[in-house]
């Protein structure tokens, strides 16, 4: 298994985590064992946003003897009243639902305690008003939640929220279909949707990532937007490469799933290549870098997408960036200008030029 930190928490996660929405499906006995051998690879990081209501008994049933190696993210938010998911910023339906996952889950405590699925303002608005951010906090000051979170499918609403400063970890939905206009929840823009990865990257807040294969639509020819399908270790691939993220969190029915999601470790390059989405990218977002290093390798021994990667950061106002492009081997003014990146970028970012850009403004920055 691979880790990340998020580094506003120091927690260490794996990349590869556990969404939940059918394992409700399955049987006790075969959520168990799915969960159970998940954990046995190095799964320490899981969504608790459930499509039914018994999912929280079988992760009681998986992890209660092993709950200090597990993180999960609670939902302050998510009703279970009825076995079947729902959405509420009624206070005391929160205060209820939050208690029986709580039992369920045979846990007293809540790693990450998630202000659960806000894209509207005004459902931001109920939220604080109707008191549940505050007995958020009440909990968070109790110990019984140890950071907060907040899971949303739009840009501008989680750049309000992460204004307060409260947010620890973001919740989004990351995929080649919503970041390129396709999709329910395919909002804000290209640029929009980047600017908060790099946002998130640069304060320290790490995301995990749902909805990762778009509800199963990119993987399905005839169902993806792109009249194309991709694989699940191209799409894993693509959020992992998004500044800030963390783990990636798919929905899995079974162990085989698990097995497969797992499979991704140990994939060769040429199966986690998305570059690809290069033939798909609409106009805004042709000519920038998603750091997916297709142009490799260099003849110079350049890492072209951590170079630019490092960039985005420090004029994104990451402190950190200019200290990690300084650690590189080889940095942006040994591009012999071959122009072997900008014949290769699916892109078309003509990565010489930019080179240039870069070397020019990390030279001002160290002097």
């Amino acid at each position: 298994m691979e880790y990340r930190i998020n580094r506003t928490t120091g927690d260490r996660i794996s990349v590869i985590g556990l969404g939940t929405s059918y394992i409700c499906d399955a049987s006790e006995r075969e959520a168990v064992d799915a969960l159970t051998f998940a954990y046995e690879n190095g799964v320490n990081h899981a969504d608790l946003a459930t499509a039914k209501a018994g999912t929280f008994a079988y992760y009681g049933a998986a992890f209660a003897s092993v709950r200090k190696n597990i993180r999960y993210q609670v939902h302050f938010g998510a009703n279970y009243e009825t076995g079947e998911y729902g959405w509420s910023t009624d206070l005391d339906t929160v205060k209820r639902s939050v208690d029986w996952q709580l039992t369920q889950l045979k846990t007293d405590y809540i790693d990450y305690g998630m202000i659960h699925c806000l894209d509207e303002e005004k459902d931001w608005r109920a939220y604080r008003d109707g008191g549940i951010l505050d007995f958020l906090l009440d909990m968070k000051e109790q110990g019984v939640v140890r950071h907060i979170g907040l899971s949303s499918h739009t840009p501008a609403l989680a750049n309000e929220v992460l204004d307060t400063g409260l947010v620890e970890l973001l919740m989004f939905s990351i995929n080649p279909g919503y970041d390129y206009h396709h999709g329910e929840f395919a909002n804000g823009t290209a640029g929009e949707r980047m600017e908060l990865y790099r946002r998130c990257e640069a304060a320290g807040i790490g995301i995990t990532v749902m909805k990762p294969f778009s509800g199963g639509q990119l993987l399905d020819a005839k169902a993806s937007p792109f009249g194309q399908a991709l694989t699940k270790y191209q799409c894993i691939q693509y959020a992992l490469d998004k500044p800030g993220v963390l783990s990636v969190l798919p929905g899995i029915r079974g162990k085989q799933d698990m097995v497969e999601l797992l499979g991704f470790l140990d994939a060769p390059p040429e199966e986690r290549d998305y570059s690809v989405l290069g033939t798909f990218a609409p106009r805004d977002a042709a000519g920038a870098c998603v750091y997916c290093n297709h142009c490799q390798p260099c003849p110079a021994g350049l890492n072209v997408g951590l170079i630019n990667k490092y960039y985005d950061l420090a004029l994104a106002g990451d402190a950190m960036a200019a200290d990690h492009y300084a650690k590189l081997d080889k940095k942006a003014s040994d591009c012999t200008g071959c122009g072997h990146c900008d014949r290769r970028c699916p892109f078309h970012v003509a990565q010489s030029g930019r080179m240039k850009e870069i070397s020019r403004y990390f030279e001002i920055q160290k002097g």
